[in-house]
């Protein structure tokens, strides 16, 4: 099982965590996606899964990853 991690600071509240969590997790491979709203990091785990998607996904819920 593979991981990495998003730095989204632009969350802030539990509506940010659910929106965030429902759209990292529809893309193909994700296994898991954890939001901490205090670091403002997304963990996401799973198999094979694209980081451009989960990016994309990330923005589709209205935030942006911060590099």
């Amino acid at each position: 099982m593979s991981e990495i991690q998003f730095h989204v600071p632009g969350m802030s509240c539990g509506h940010c965590e659910t929106a965030v969590k429902s759209e990292v997790g529809k893309v193909a491979g994700v296994a898991g996606v954890l939001v901490d709203l205090e670091t403002k990091i997304v963990t996401v785990t799973g198999e094979a899964f694209d980081r451009d998607a989960i990016v994309a996904a990330i923005d589709e819920a209205g935030y942006e990853v911060v590099v």
